[in-house]
Protein backbone atom coordinates (compact mmCIF):
# COMPACT_ATOMS: atom_id res chain seq x y z
CA UNK A 1 0.00 0.00 0.00
CA UNK A 2 2.83 2.37 0.92
CA UNK A 3 4.67 1.50 -2.25
CA UNK A 4 1.49 2.28 -4.25
CA UNK A 5 1.17 5.75 -2.65
CA UNK A 6 4.85 6.43 -3.29
CA UNK A 7 4.38 5.44 -6.92
CA UNK A 8 1.41 7.86 -7.19
CA UNK A 9 3.53 10.75 -5.79
CA UNK A 10 6.38 9.97 -8.21
CA UNK A 11 6.32 12.24 -11.32
CA UNK A 12 5.30 10.49 -14.50
CA UNK A 13 8.18 9.09 -16.53
CA UNK A 14 8.90 10.87 -19.83
CA UNK A 15 10.25 8.78 -22.63
CA UNK A 16 13.61 9.60 -24.19
CA UNK A 17 11.93 10.34 -27.53
CA UNK A 18 9.57 12.85 -25.92
CA UNK A 19 12.51 14.59 -24.17
CA UNK A 20 14.31 14.84 -27.49
CA UNK A 21 11.21 16.37 -29.11
CA UNK A 22 10.88 18.93 -26.33
CA UNK A 23 14.57 19.80 -26.56
CA UNK A 24 14.23 20.16 -30.34
CA UNK A 25 11.29 22.55 -29.98
CA UNK A 26 13.25 24.60 -27.44
CA UNK A 27 16.27 24.84 -29.76
CA UNK A 28 14.09 25.78 -32.75
CA UNK A 29 12.43 28.55 -30.75
CA UNK A 30 15.81 29.76 -29.55
CA UNK A 31 17.13 29.77 -33.12
CA UNK A 32 14.10 31.78 -34.26
CA UNK A 33 14.70 34.31 -31.48
CA UNK A 34 18.37 34.60 -32.48
CA UNK A 35 17.38 35.11 -36.13
CA UNK A 36 14.88 37.84 -35.21
CA UNK A 37 17.49 39.50 -33.00
CA UNK A 38 19.99 39.43 -35.86
CA UNK A 39 17.47 41.05 -38.20
CA UNK A 40 16.67 43.73 -35.61
CA UNK A 41 20.37 44.35 -34.98
CA UNK A 42 20.82 44.84 -38.72
CA UNK A 43 18.09 47.48 -38.65
CA UNK A 44 19.92 49.48 -35.98
CA UNK A 45 22.61 50.45 -38.45
CA UNK A 46 24.08 49.27 -41.76
CA UNK A 47 26.83 46.72 -41.22
CA UNK A 48 29.19 44.81 -43.46
CA UNK A 49 26.66 42.03 -44.00
CA UNK A 50 23.93 44.47 -45.00
CA UNK A 51 26.28 46.28 -47.38
CA UNK A 52 27.35 42.99 -48.95
CA UNK A 53 23.73 41.91 -49.44
CA UNK A 54 22.74 45.27 -50.96
CA UNK A 55 25.78 45.52 -53.24
CA UNK A 56 25.21 41.99 -54.50
CA UNK A 57 21.55 42.73 -55.23
CA UNK A 58 22.45 46.07 -56.88
CA UNK A 59 25.10 44.38 -59.04
CA UNK A 60 22.49 41.88 -60.25
CA UNK A 61 20.14 44.80 -60.90
CA UNK A 62 22.80 46.66 -62.89
CA UNK A 63 23.60 43.68 -65.09
CA UNK A 64 19.97 42.90 -65.85
CA UNK A 65 19.01 46.55 -66.35
CA UNK A 66 21.93 47.00 -68.74
CA UNK A 67 20.68 43.98 -70.65
CA UNK A 68 17.27 45.68 -70.83
CA UNK A 69 19.06 48.80 -72.07
CA UNK A 70 20.64 46.80 -74.88
CA UNK A 71 17.15 45.66 -75.91
CA UNK A 72 15.92 49.26 -75.70
CA UNK A 73 18.75 50.38 -77.98
CA UNK A 74 18.00 47.51 -80.36
CA UNK A 75 14.31 48.42 -80.76
CA UNK A 76 14.91 52.08 -81.54
CA UNK A 77 13.09 51.55 -84.85
CA UNK A 78 9.95 50.43 -83.01
CA UNK A 79 10.18 53.46 -80.70
CA UNK A 80 10.40 55.77 -83.70
CA UNK A 81 7.54 53.96 -85.47
CA UNK A 82 5.23 54.20 -82.42
CA UNK A 83 5.62 57.71 -80.99
CA UNK A 84 4.77 57.83 -77.33
CA UNK A 85 5.87 54.27 -76.59
CA UNK A 86 9.16 55.45 -75.07
CA UNK A 87 7.13 57.68 -72.73
CA UNK A 88 5.40 54.54 -71.46
CA UNK A 89 8.62 52.58 -70.88
CA UNK A 90 9.90 54.28 -67.66
CA UNK A 91 6.34 54.41 -66.31
CA UNK A 92 5.68 50.69 -66.94
CA UNK A 93 9.06 49.62 -65.54
CA UNK A 94 8.76 51.97 -62.57
CA UNK A 95 5.23 50.81 -61.77
CA UNK A 96 6.41 47.21 -61.43
CA UNK A 97 8.98 48.36 -58.90
CA UNK A 98 6.45 50.56 -57.12
CA UNK A 99 3.78 47.88 -56.73
CA UNK A 100 5.95 44.88 -56.00
CA UNK A 101 8.65 46.80 -54.15
CA UNK A 102 5.92 48.01 -51.76
CA UNK A 103 4.62 44.45 -51.55
CA UNK A 104 8.10 43.21 -50.61
CA UNK A 105 8.49 46.02 -48.08
CA UNK A 106 5.20 45.07 -46.38
CA UNK A 107 6.26 41.42 -46.33
CA UNK A 108 9.63 42.43 -44.86
CA UNK A 109 7.83 44.16 -42.00
CA UNK A 110 5.79 41.01 -41.30
CA UNK A 111 9.02 38.99 -41.31
CA UNK A 112 10.62 41.34 -38.76
CA UNK A 113 7.46 41.16 -36.66
CA UNK A 114 7.43 37.34 -36.88
CA UNK A 115 3.98 37.12 -38.55
CA UNK A 116 5.02 36.14 -42.08
CA UNK A 117 3.48 32.85 -43.29
CA UNK A 118 3.35 31.47 -46.83
CA UNK A 119 -0.21 30.30 -47.42
CA UNK A 120 -2.70 29.93 -50.26
CA UNK A 121 -5.63 31.34 -48.26
CA UNK A 122 -6.77 34.66 -49.69
CA UNK A 123 -8.03 36.07 -46.37
CA UNK A 124 -4.57 35.97 -44.76
CA UNK A 125 -2.10 38.87 -44.67
CA UNK A 126 -0.03 37.39 -47.50
CA UNK A 127 -3.11 36.41 -49.52
CA UNK A 128 -4.65 39.88 -49.36
CA UNK A 129 -1.32 41.45 -50.32
CA UNK A 130 -1.09 39.19 -53.40
CA UNK A 131 -4.62 40.09 -54.54
CA UNK A 132 -3.91 43.78 -53.95
CA UNK A 133 -0.76 43.63 -56.10
CA UNK A 134 -2.66 41.91 -58.93
CA UNK A 135 -5.53 44.42 -58.87
CA UNK A 136 -3.15 47.37 -58.72
CA UNK A 137 -1.16 46.03 -61.67
CA UNK A 138 -4.26 45.85 -63.86
CA UNK A 139 -5.80 49.17 -62.81
CA UNK A 140 -2.59 51.20 -63.02
CA UNK A 141 -1.82 49.76 -66.46
CA UNK A 142 -5.08 51.22 -67.77
CA UNK A 143 -4.42 54.50 -65.98
CA UNK A 144 -0.89 54.74 -67.44
CA UNK A 145 -2.22 54.28 -70.97
CA UNK A 146 -4.78 57.05 -70.47
CA UNK A 147 -2.34 59.43 -68.79
CA UNK A 148 0.28 58.92 -71.51
CA UNK A 149 -2.25 59.93 -74.15
CA UNK A 150 -3.38 62.96 -72.14
CA UNK A 151 -0.05 64.22 -70.79
CA UNK A 152 2.34 63.62 -73.69
CA UNK A 153 0.89 66.48 -75.82
CA UNK A 154 0.85 68.76 -72.76
CA UNK A 155 4.63 68.37 -72.48
CA UNK A 156 5.30 69.00 -76.14
CA UNK A 157 4.88 65.60 -77.86
CA UNK A 158 2.39 66.20 -80.63
CA UNK A 159 2.51 62.82 -82.33
CA UNK A 160 1.31 59.95 -80.10
CA UNK A 161 -0.38 56.65 -81.01
CA UNK A 162 -4.09 56.20 -80.24
CA UNK A 163 -5.54 55.74 -76.74
CA UNK A 164 -6.67 52.16 -77.46
CA UNK A 165 -3.17 51.23 -78.67
CA UNK A 166 -1.52 52.70 -75.58
CA UNK A 167 -3.95 50.85 -73.26
CA UNK A 168 -3.34 47.55 -75.06
CA UNK A 169 0.44 47.84 -74.90
CA UNK A 170 0.33 48.95 -71.26
CA UNK A 171 -2.14 46.30 -70.03
CA UNK A 172 -0.78 43.30 -71.94
CA UNK A 173 2.79 44.20 -71.00
CA UNK A 174 1.77 44.72 -67.38
CA UNK A 175 -0.12 41.42 -67.04
CA UNK A 176 2.74 39.38 -68.47
CA UNK A 177 5.43 41.16 -66.45
CA UNK A 178 3.46 41.28 -63.18
CA UNK A 179 2.84 37.52 -63.16
CA UNK A 180 6.59 36.91 -63.26
CA UNK A 181 7.50 39.62 -60.74
CA UNK A 182 4.84 38.41 -58.27
CA UNK A 183 6.26 34.88 -58.24
CA UNK A 184 9.78 36.23 -57.74
CA UNK A 185 8.68 38.55 -54.91
CA UNK A 186 7.05 35.72 -52.96
CA UNK A 187 9.98 33.37 -53.59
CA UNK A 188 12.41 36.07 -52.43
CA UNK A 189 10.44 36.67 -49.21
CA UNK A 190 10.32 32.95 -48.43
CA UNK A 191 14.00 32.47 -49.29
CA UNK A 192 15.27 35.37 -47.16
CA UNK A 193 13.17 34.10 -44.25
CA UNK A 194 14.80 30.66 -44.45
CA UNK A 195 18.32 32.05 -44.84
CA UNK A 196 17.99 34.71 -42.15
CA UNK A 197 18.72 37.60 -44.54
CA UNK A 198 17.19 41.05 -44.22
CA UNK A 199 14.63 41.39 -47.03
CA UNK A 200 14.88 45.20 -46.74
CA UNK A 201 18.46 45.04 -48.05
CA UNK A 202 17.71 43.07 -51.23
CA UNK A 203 14.03 43.58 -51.99
CA UNK A 204 14.12 46.82 -54.01
CA UNK A 205 17.19 46.00 -56.19
CA UNK A 206 16.16 42.46 -57.05
CA UNK A 207 12.51 43.32 -57.74
CA UNK A 208 13.71 46.23 -59.86
CA UNK A 209 16.06 43.87 -61.71
CA UNK A 210 13.31 41.37 -62.47
CA UNK A 211 10.95 44.19 -63.47
CA UNK A 212 13.53 45.54 -65.91
CA UNK A 213 14.16 42.13 -67.45
CA UNK A 214 10.53 41.19 -68.05
CA UNK A 215 8.70 44.51 -68.52
CA UNK A 216 10.57 45.85 -71.54
CA UNK A 217 10.32 42.61 -73.57
CA UNK A 218 6.64 42.31 -72.54
CA UNK A 219 5.94 45.83 -73.82
CA UNK A 220 7.81 45.09 -77.04
CA UNK A 221 5.77 41.91 -77.63
CA UNK A 222 2.55 43.76 -76.78
CA UNK A 223 3.42 46.37 -79.41
CA UNK A 224 2.71 43.75 -82.10
CA UNK A 225 -0.98 44.01 -81.14
CA UNK A 226 -0.97 47.68 -82.16
CA UNK A 227 -2.84 48.43 -85.37
CA UNK A 228 -4.89 45.23 -85.56
CA UNK A 229 -8.29 46.51 -86.71
CA UNK A 230 -10.63 44.51 -84.45
CA UNK A 231 -8.41 43.11 -81.68
CA UNK A 232 -6.90 46.38 -80.49
CA UNK A 233 -10.14 48.20 -79.53
CA UNK A 234 -11.71 45.01 -78.11
CA UNK A 235 -8.71 44.32 -75.85
CA UNK A 236 -8.69 47.97 -74.74
CA UNK A 237 -12.40 47.89 -73.82
CA UNK A 238 -12.05 44.53 -72.06
CA UNK A 239 -9.10 45.91 -70.06
CA UNK A 240 -11.07 48.92 -68.85
CA UNK A 241 -14.07 46.75 -67.87
CA UNK A 242 -11.86 44.19 -66.09
CA UNK A 243 -10.05 46.86 -64.06
CA UNK A 244 -13.36 48.41 -62.94
CA UNK A 245 -14.75 44.97 -62.04
CA UNK A 246 -11.60 44.13 -60.03
CA UNK A 247 -11.93 47.31 -57.99
CA UNK A 248 -15.64 46.66 -57.39
CA UNK A 249 -15.03 43.08 -56.25
CA UNK A 250 -12.25 44.20 -53.89
CA UNK A 251 -14.54 46.78 -52.29
CA UNK A 252 -17.33 44.22 -51.77
CA UNK A 253 -15.06 41.35 -50.69
CA UNK A 254 -15.07 42.31 -47.01
CA UNK A 255 -11.28 41.86 -46.74
CA UNK A 256 -10.26 44.96 -44.82
CA UNK A 257 -6.53 44.83 -45.45
CA UNK A 258 -7.03 44.33 -49.19
CA UNK A 259 -9.24 47.40 -49.49
CA UNK A 260 -6.96 49.37 -47.16
CA UNK A 261 -3.94 48.67 -49.40
CA UNK A 262 -5.89 49.63 -52.53
CA UNK A 263 -7.31 52.77 -50.94
CA UNK A 264 -3.90 53.94 -49.75
CA UNK A 265 -2.00 52.83 -52.87
CA UNK A 266 -4.13 54.22 -55.69
CA UNK A 267 -3.58 57.94 -55.02
CA UNK A 268 0.18 57.60 -54.64
CA UNK A 269 0.48 55.28 -57.65
CA UNK A 270 -1.52 57.63 -59.86
CA UNK A 271 0.63 60.52 -58.67
CA UNK A 272 3.84 58.61 -59.24
CA UNK A 273 2.54 57.49 -62.63
CA UNK A 274 2.33 61.13 -63.68
CA UNK A 275 5.89 61.69 -62.49
CA UNK A 276 7.11 58.61 -64.40
CA UNK A 277 5.37 59.73 -67.59
CA UNK A 278 7.10 63.10 -67.31
CA UNK A 279 10.38 61.19 -66.94
CA UNK A 280 9.55 59.34 -70.16
CA UNK A 281 8.80 62.64 -71.91
CA UNK A 282 12.21 63.97 -70.83
CA UNK A 283 13.90 60.97 -72.45
CA UNK A 284 11.65 61.00 -75.53
CA UNK A 285 12.70 64.59 -76.26
CA UNK A 286 16.32 63.40 -76.48
CA UNK A 287 15.56 60.24 -78.49
CA UNK A 288 17.46 61.51 -81.54
CA UNK A 289 20.62 62.14 -79.51
CA UNK A 290 20.31 58.80 -77.73
CA UNK A 291 19.70 56.99 -81.02
CA UNK A 292 22.89 58.53 -82.40
CA UNK A 293 24.90 57.32 -79.37
CA UNK A 294 23.05 54.15 -78.44
CA UNK A 295 25.38 53.34 -75.56
CA UNK A 296 23.76 56.26 -73.69
CA UNK A 297 20.34 54.73 -74.38
CA UNK A 298 21.65 51.53 -72.76
CA UNK A 299 22.31 53.57 -69.62
CA UNK A 300 18.68 54.69 -69.28
CA UNK A 301 17.16 51.55 -67.68
CA UNK A 302 20.33 50.86 -65.68
CA UNK A 303 20.55 54.34 -64.15
CA UNK A 304 16.82 54.56 -63.43
CA UNK A 305 16.84 51.07 -61.89
CA UNK A 306 19.90 51.74 -59.73
CA UNK A 307 18.67 55.11 -58.47
CA UNK A 308 15.23 53.69 -57.71
CA UNK A 309 16.72 50.60 -56.04
CA UNK A 310 18.96 52.63 -53.73
CA UNK A 311 16.03 54.86 -52.86
CA UNK A 312 13.92 51.74 -52.28
CA UNK A 313 16.53 50.26 -49.92
CA UNK A 314 16.55 53.47 -47.89
CA UNK A 315 12.75 53.67 -47.80
CA UNK A 316 12.32 50.01 -46.86
CA UNK A 317 14.88 50.14 -44.05
CA UNK A 318 13.44 53.38 -42.67
CA UNK A 319 9.88 52.02 -42.83
CA UNK A 320 10.83 48.92 -40.86
CA UNK A 321 12.61 51.04 -38.24
CA UNK A 322 9.58 53.29 -37.86
CA UNK A 323 7.24 50.27 -37.54
CA UNK A 324 9.45 48.70 -34.85
CA UNK A 325 10.05 51.95 -32.97
CA UNK A 326 13.81 51.97 -33.58
CA UNK A 327 13.58 55.58 -34.84
CA UNK A 328 10.95 58.27 -34.39
CA UNK A 329 9.33 60.36 -37.17
CA UNK A 330 11.19 63.60 -36.44
CA UNK A 331 11.95 66.61 -38.62
CA UNK A 332 15.69 65.98 -38.28
CA UNK A 333 16.91 62.40 -38.86
CA UNK A 334 18.08 60.49 -35.81
CA UNK A 335 21.35 58.58 -35.82
CA UNK A 336 19.83 55.36 -37.16
CA UNK A 337 18.25 57.21 -40.09
CA UNK A 338 21.46 59.17 -40.81
CA UNK A 339 23.41 55.91 -40.95
CA UNK A 340 21.00 54.57 -43.58
CA UNK A 341 21.33 57.72 -45.70
CA UNK A 342 25.13 57.52 -45.57
CA UNK A 343 24.79 53.83 -46.37
CA UNK A 344 22.93 54.75 -49.57
CA UNK A 345 25.72 57.07 -50.68
CA UNK A 346 28.35 54.39 -50.11
CA UNK A 347 26.43 52.19 -52.56
CA UNK A 348 26.18 54.90 -55.22
CA UNK A 349 29.76 55.19 -56.51
CA UNK A 350 30.51 51.50 -57.20
CA UNK A 351 27.06 50.84 -58.65
CA UNK A 352 26.99 53.75 -61.11
CA UNK A 353 30.59 53.21 -62.15
CA UNK A 354 29.62 49.60 -62.86
CA UNK A 355 26.65 50.83 -64.93
CA UNK A 356 28.96 52.94 -67.10
CA UNK A 357 31.44 50.10 -67.53
CA UNK A 358 28.70 47.62 -68.45
CA UNK A 359 27.06 50.04 -70.90
CA UNK A 360 30.37 50.60 -72.70
CA UNK A 361 31.14 46.87 -72.69
CA UNK A 362 27.77 45.93 -74.18
CA UNK A 363 28.06 48.73 -76.74
CA UNK A 364 31.43 47.37 -77.86
CA UNK A 365 30.11 43.81 -77.88
CA UNK A 366 27.13 44.64 -80.10
CA UNK A 367 28.94 47.31 -82.18
CA UNK A 368 26.72 50.16 -80.96
CA UNK A 369 27.88 53.78 -81.13
CA UNK A 370 29.33 55.17 -77.88
CA UNK A 371 30.67 58.54 -76.71
CA UNK A 372 33.67 56.71 -75.23
CA UNK A 373 34.47 54.86 -72.01
CA UNK A 374 35.43 57.86 -69.86
CA UNK A 375 32.48 59.99 -70.97
CA UNK A 376 30.02 57.16 -70.45
CA UNK A 377 31.26 56.40 -66.91
CA UNK A 378 31.22 60.12 -66.08
CA UNK A 379 27.65 60.51 -67.35
CA UNK A 380 26.53 57.53 -65.27
CA UNK A 381 28.32 58.62 -62.09
CA UNK A 382 27.24 62.29 -62.22
CA UNK A 383 23.64 61.35 -62.92
CA UNK A 384 23.69 58.73 -60.16
CA UNK A 385 25.10 61.05 -57.49
CA UNK A 386 22.51 63.73 -58.26
CA UNK A 387 19.64 61.22 -58.18
CA UNK A 388 20.85 59.56 -54.94
CA UNK A 389 21.09 62.91 -53.15
CA UNK A 390 17.40 63.45 -53.82
CA UNK A 391 16.62 59.82 -52.94
CA UNK A 392 17.93 60.27 -49.39
CA UNK A 393 15.74 63.33 -48.79
CA UNK A 394 12.59 61.81 -50.31
CA UNK A 395 13.09 58.42 -48.62
CA UNK A 396 13.36 59.92 -45.15
CA UNK A 397 10.68 62.61 -45.30
CA UNK A 398 8.34 60.44 -47.36
CA UNK A 399 8.29 57.71 -44.70
CA UNK A 400 8.11 60.27 -41.88
CA UNK A 401 5.14 62.11 -43.39
CA UNK A 402 3.35 58.81 -44.10
CA UNK A 403 3.84 57.75 -40.48
CA UNK A 404 2.65 61.08 -39.09
CA UNK A 405 -0.56 61.15 -41.12
CA UNK A 406 -1.36 57.58 -40.09
CA UNK A 407 -0.79 55.59 -43.31
CA UNK A 408 1.55 52.67 -43.92
CA UNK A 409 5.04 53.92 -44.90
CA UNK A 410 5.67 50.56 -46.59
CA UNK A 411 2.81 51.33 -49.00
CA UNK A 412 3.73 54.96 -49.63
CA UNK A 413 7.51 54.96 -49.18
CA UNK A 414 8.83 52.92 -52.12
CA UNK A 415 6.41 54.24 -54.79
CA UNK A 416 7.04 57.84 -53.72
CA UNK A 417 10.81 57.42 -53.64
CA UNK A 418 11.30 55.34 -56.76
CA UNK A 419 9.04 57.43 -58.98
CA UNK A 420 10.58 60.70 -57.82
CA UNK A 421 14.06 59.25 -58.21
CA UNK A 422 13.16 57.93 -61.66
CA UNK A 423 12.24 61.44 -62.74
CA UNK A 424 15.34 62.83 -61.05
CA UNK A 425 17.41 60.05 -62.63
CA UNK A 426 16.09 60.84 -66.11
CA UNK A 427 16.65 64.59 -65.63
CA UNK A 428 20.07 63.96 -64.06
CA UNK A 429 21.09 61.71 -66.94
CA UNK A 430 20.09 64.36 -69.50
CA UNK A 431 21.87 67.02 -67.42
CA UNK A 432 25.00 64.86 -67.22
CA UNK A 433 24.88 64.35 -70.99
CA UNK A 434 24.73 68.12 -71.45
CA UNK A 435 27.65 68.67 -69.05
CA UNK A 436 29.93 65.90 -70.32
CA UNK A 437 28.84 65.95 -73.97
CA UNK A 438 28.57 63.12 -76.48
CA UNK A 439 31.47 64.08 -78.75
Amino acid sequence: MASLRARERRPPRISQARRWRREGVRLIRRAGAIRRFSLLRGLLGPDVTGARQSLTALAVSSVTATGAGVLLAAVTGTLERLPGLLVLVPAAIGMRGNIFGALGSRLATTIHAGTFRVTARRDTIVGQNIIAAAVLSLVTAVVLGVMTKVLAPVFGLRSVVSLAELIVVSVVGSVVASAVVLVVTLALAASTTRRGWDLDNVNAPLISAVGDVVTLPALFLASYLVGIAVATPLIAIASVVASAAALGWSWRSGMEQLWSILRESMPVLVGTGIVLIVAGVVIEHRLDDFAERRAVLILVPACLAAAGAIGGILSSRLSSKLHLGVIEPRALPQRGARLDIVFGFTLTVPVFVLNGVLAHGFAELFSLSSPGFVRLVAISLIGGLLATALAGVIAYYGTVVATRIGVDPDTYGIPLVTSTVDLAGAASLVLAVNWVGLQ
